[in-house]
């Protein structure tokens, strides 16, 4: 089923081409990565897919519906980019007064995401202005999350957290998409998405690069390869299909191979080597690649 449908979303301030022609959907279980630098147009599209802005252009369909009323609203959980909450209320009041805004949708996994969080009875009975970055960070990802909604819309969700929360946070969302919840996850973090995201789309400039699964990105980019060989280099090395680049020193050979691997391994793997290195691809390197090669 799909959760979310996004289609030729266009939105202008004035003469500023925020979003042009943005289109892609989510479904049922599918955890999203939408990547892109600050000032991509990424926040802008959740404001829109959430009623909050509106479009200058394009459809927006969300549970199955195209107008995210209070009802549809009820079934979401949001966090935005800049968390910003009632600095005089404690912890525990701030997540009971977001849970009375879903008298449908009880808080049933709340004290599940406290122990997962970490947050204890004392981060909940001070003041939030009292309290960390993170903490309110903490808080803002629960506030989303207790309701356990159909669709997560989470803006830069593990801005401020340590290692081992956002290691919990991961834990989550998994749990989550395991559970048939939709998450889409608008984030500039590209290990976090390369982690737990099945699909990712790449905005520049309010337009979309590409939107592809991380195993068809991982295909289509361009590896590097580095090989020390023991005796001579072979001398066919640039003819073999997939290289695109060979630089040699000495018998230290760095080849760069876009696609199927197989060629070149089977090349190599005819003479002796002393050391072999081949990274896997990170997600970085794609998304450059993507961003240095698209209008």
């Amino acid at each position: 089923m799909t959760t979310l449908a996004v289609e030729n979303l266009t939105k202008q301030f004035g003469a500023i081409h925020a979003l042009q022609d943005v289109s892609f959907g989510l479904e049922a279980g599918e955890i999203f990565g939408y990547l892109g630098p600050n000032g991509a147009g990424k926040t802008t599209t959740l404001r829109i897919i959430l009623g909050l802005v509106r479009a200058s252009g394009g459809r927006v369909r969300i549970l199955g519906t195209d107008s995210p009323g209070p009802a549809i609203r009820e079934r979401v959980g949001y966090l935005p980019g800049e968390v910003r909450l009632y600095g005089t209320m404690t912890g525990e009041a701030l997540l009971d007064y977001f849970a009375g805004f879903r008298p449908y949708h009880p808080p049933i996994l709340r004290d599940q995401l406290l122990r997962k969080f970490d947050l204890r009875r004392g981060d909940l009975t001070r003041r939030i202005k009292f309290l960390s970055h993170g903490t309110k960070q903490k808080l803002g990802l629960i506030i989303a999350m207790q309701h356990d909604p159909e669709l997560l819309l989470l803006d830069e969700p593990t801005n401020g957290l340590d290692p081992l929360v956002q290691g919990a946070f991961r834990e989550v969302v998994l749990d989550f998409s395991r559970r048939g919840r939709s998450i889409f996850l608008s984030s500039h973090i590209l290990s976090e998405i390369e982690e737990i995201c099945g699909r990712v789309a790449m905005l520049r400039a309010g337009r979309l690069v590409a939107v592809e699964s991380i195993q068809r990105l991982r295909m289509d980019m361009i590896r590097k390869l580095q090989v020390r060989f023991r005796e001579r280099v072979p001398e066919n090395l640039p003819a073999v299909p997939g290289v695109t680049r060979v630089v040699e020193n000495g018998r230290d050979v760095s080849l760069w191979i876009r696609g199927d691997v197989n060629p070149i391994l089977r090349c190599i793997a005819k003479a002796d080597i002393d050391h072999f290195v081949f990274p896997e691809p990170e997600l970085e390197e794609i998304f450059l690649g993507y961003y240095q090669t698209s209008v």
